[in-house]
């Protein structure tokens, strides 16, 4: 009897998991955890997604209270999201609230993710200023003055980075340190104007301005919620501030490969959404049909005219380059080249047409050489991949330079 009633007390006592939109309020006025009455906003909300952390719980919120009390004393709130865990991680979080008066805990059973945690948490918090933090201690708490430091002196978000004077990481393997490393190379190709803006952007240990996000929709794909942030908000001052990745002490790790290709998944639909994807699509339809016109003039060329077979790949080439160019300028791109009239505005943009395809071409050479002699790919799947990652290339390379899509990045 006396483990029901304490049961029904603690679940009394979690922060309801918001539902639908992963959206984040303008204003932080949640209900408490005691009454149905909204609560005032505070200045910071820290949430701290946990997933097997009951080793790591106490002495994360003990470390953090300590440091923000003497900080902001009365003014913040941590919030712990734990995902259900089976060494019941939020049971451990709920009974230091007596201690620790600016702890909340939400129990999340239906969800599963830690960056939609991070966005659960933040929909449920308070704060003027949202951050997150790992709950294994990998990221040192001390950080997090320097990070709100950074805020008060008007940044519109504040990252932890391993990337910048005074950060590193304590032992990673050689692998590790090649893929963490890859993972932001691939990032800056596929979204260079959000990866770009940060040193190391899959830092989990940040904060940011509720006004800078506050009725964004979310749409995380992954572990890394940076991001989703910096590609959907209004994130225009960045501080940084140099950190050292802690080893894990207690606990297990929880990086594994599906993690990288959620990542990958996720740069790739941040990219999209912020292309117009029609366009994208009538770009690949040109693209293929210049496949055919090659196809044909290399018939002819060989056929007919007799040509040797270098001389007649560059032709074929260089004419199967130029009908895309005008089916682009025709179709594509039409509503820009209306406003761009002359035939000496169209010369200059088939010379960044051209120039652009060569690159790609080249660079297609590259990736079919390094996927076949380095990773021992078949070599028509290795094809198939370079033309994918070049169509991406050429699209977006010619957005930006040959038809200027200012509204576009």
């Amino acid at each position: 009897m006396g483990t029901e009633i304490m049961s029904i007390n603690q679940a009394n006592h979690l922060l309801p998991v918001p539902s639908g939109l992963l959206q984040i309020p303008a204003v932080g006025t949640c209900g408490s955890t005691f009454t149905d009455a909204p609560t005032p906003p505070i200045y910071f909300s820290l949430v701290i997604p946990t997933y097997n952390e009951c080793k790591n719980v106490k002495s994360i919120v003990e470390q953090l209270s300590k440091l923000l009390d003497g900080s902001i004393p009365g003014n913040y709130e941590l919030i712990v999201v734990d995902d259900n865990s089976s060494d019941r991680t939020w049971e451990v979080a709920l009974s230091l609230r007596a201690e620790y008066p600016q702890l909340q805990v939400m129990r999340r059973e239906d969800e599963r993710g830690l960056s939609t945690a991070v966005i659960r948490g933040w929909q449920a918090a308070r704060g003027e200023v949202l951050g997150v933090i790992d709950a294994d201690l990998q990221h040192p708490p001390e950080t997090l003055l320097q990070l709100l430091a950074e805020i008060q002196r008007g940044a519109d978000l504040a990252a932890a980075s391993r990337h910048v004077a005074e950060g590193g990481v304590s032992d990673w393997s050689v692998v590790r340190r090649f893929l963490s490393r890859g993972a932001q190379t691939l990032g800056l190709i596929i979204l260079p104007g959000v990866v770009g803006r940060v040193s190391d952007p899959m830092s989990g240990y940040f904060m940011v301005r509720r006004s800078c996000i506050a009725g964004k929709t979310m749409n995380p794909a992954g572990y890394k919620i940076l991001i989703e942030v910096l590609g959907r908000g209004n994130i225009r001052w960045i501080g940084e501030v140099g950190y050292v990745f802690q080893e894990r002490k207690e606990g297990e790790s929880k990086v594994t490969w599906k993690q990288y290709i959620e990542y990958l998944r996720h740069l790739f639909i941040l990219r999209f959404s912020r292309w117009q994807m029609g366009k994208f699509l009538r770009f690949g339809v040109v693209g293929f049909s210049g496949v055919f016109v090659n196809m044909a003039v290399l018939y002819v060329l060989r056929t007919y005219l007799k040509l040797e077979l270098t001389r007649s790949l560059i032709l074929a080439a260089e004419l199967a380059i130029i009908s895309n160019f005008l089916w682009n300028d025709l179709w594509t791109f039409g509503d820009i080249s209306k406003r761009q009239p002359g035939m000496s505005q169209r010369f200059k943009r088939l010379l960044k047409f051209n120039t652009i395809c060569l690159m790609g071409l080249i660079l297609n050479v590259l990736l079919v050489n390094l996927m076949f002699n380095i990773f021992v790919m078949n070599e028509y799947f290795a094809n198939l991949i370079a033309i994918v990652a070049v169509t991406l290339w050429n699209f977006w390379l010619n957005m930006k330079l040959s038809w200027r899509v200012t509204e576009v990045d």
